[in-house]
């Protein structure tokens, strides 16, 4: 699969050809990493830090809570790791740092250890010195410490030339059960195709600034279809990962998903379909994901209007139940609710809302049985909910955060307050 690259230098996302010329500033990164995160994991590199130079960090600390970060560039030690895992980033990259005593403190699948070469030959020092020692002997001797690799081609980088295809199924053997991702020179959604089919994800930079290649031709390169008009299945999920419905991609409506940030589909009567264009009833395209063999789509939206189906429900197999749909009906009923309802009163009242939400909290804590556990959580539960829809915090932003506070590896004692 397709890993975007943001490589940052005085808070701008640029491109260097060779790790050591830049050729490209493309600016504000904070735009790129909404476009790039459609694809998923990005790769953040510091190449201020890298370079002993300066860093980027403050730009960082916001480009993980933007997309899911895997960060690089001048990591050292593995307190600086740590220290990444705990600001949010979902791996850390380590090239020198990337020793036997560094890697035993971390978590193994948390860690990249990134090695740059040039003809096969690992250079360190911000690509400035040759050690002597091959990639393939280094990748042997880190790959039962380190959860992936990161192989960069630095006499390919950013020259669009293309990539050593040749050299990845080497690599590949030779970093064991660890994640292969490899860097430099990729142009085409074909040299994708192939690394993917090798066991390798492709690191793409340049080629995706200079608009060589279109992020949705690279998310769509090692797609597969054994269907006669060769559609690929896309299922259509919310925030929180509950199905919508099912859909029908081609590489055009891909294209127009990506370039629009919207639900785009192909419908099989007419065409090219924008999802909610005539009804009102359109979607944010938040993420795309390929399944496990590559011939069926993921598509994360956030629904707006009355739902995914053209029958008026939020899902195609009717109307959604449960926490998500009392969340939600709770935020619409803030706007438009009945003088005379509860859900009004407390929205007028903070103070009865929060006498309630202590009071349930208690209930909760107190309560001994099964039947009592779930009726006393049923009523925090929707406190909590109105507490929410008053301030207009969504389940998404809260799933969020959970997600963004379970990347930490050091922990609180989580000892009561007094």
């Amino acid at each position: 699969m397709i890993i975007p690259s943001i490589d940052l230098m005085n808070g701008n996302a640029v491109q260097l050809v060779g790790g050591r010329e830049k050729s490209l500033d493309a600016g504000d990164p904070m735009p790129i990493a909404e476009q790039f995160r459609l694809a998923g994991e990005i790769a953040v590199v510091d190449l201020d830090a890298a370079l002993s130079q300066g860093s980027n960090t403050e730009v960082i600390k916001k480009l993980v809570r933007i997309a899911p970060c895997r960060v690089g560039g001048g990591i050292r030690d593995a307190g600086a790791a740590l220290d990444w895992l705990d600001a949010g980033a979902t791996k850390v990259v380590l090239g020198t740092a990337a020793r036997p005593e560094v890697l035993k403190k971390l978590p193994k699948d948390r860690v990249v250890a990134a090695l740059d070469a040039v003809d096969g030959e690992v250079v360190v020092e911000g690509w400035r010195t040759k050690t002597g020692e091959s990639v393939l002997d280094r990748m042997k001797e880190l790959r039962n410490l380190a959860g992936g690799f990161l192989v960069t081609f630095i006499e390919r980088e950013g020259r669009m030339k293309g990539t050593a295809i040749q050299r990845i199924a080497e690599l590949k053997e030779a970093c064991g059960d660890a994640q292969l991702t490899v860097a430099g020179g990729f142009t085409t959604p074909e040299e994708i195709a192939q690394a993917d089919r090798l066991g390798a994800d492709a690191q793409v930079g340049m080629a995706l600034y200079r608009g060589r290649m279109n992020l949705a031709d690279g998310i769509a390169a090692p797609l597969k279809s054994d269907r006669p008009d060769g559609l690929w299945p896309t299922v259509v999920v919310d925030e929180l990962g509950i199905a919508l419905g099912l859909a029908w991609s081609n590489l055009k409506s891909l294209r127009e998903a990506v370039k629009l940030r919207r639900g785009v589909y192909h419908s099989r009567q007419r065409g090219l379909w924008i999802k909610g264009e005539s009804s009102g009833a359109t979607q944010e395209l938040l993420r795309i994901d390929a399944d496990c063999d590559r011939d069926a789509l993921k598509f994360t939206v956030s629904q707006r209007g009355s739902g995914f189906c053209h029958l008026g429900t939020r899902s195609c197999w009717g109307a959604d139940e449960g926490i998500s749909h009392l969340a939600r009906r709770l935020a619409d009923r803030l706007k438009d609710a009945p003088e005379a309802s509860y859900t009004a009163r407390l929205s007028r009242d903070p103070d009865l809302l929060r006498n309630k939400l202590l009071e349930e909290a208690g209930e909760l804590a107190e309560a001994e049985t099964k039947d009592e556990v779930i009726w006393e959580a049923a009523d925090l539960i929707y406190f909590t909910l109105a507490k929410m829809a008053s301030k207009n915090v969504s389940l998404k932003d809260i799933a969020d955060e959970l997600d963004f506070r379970s990347r930490r590896v050091s922990r609180r004692p989580g000892n009561a307050k007094t």
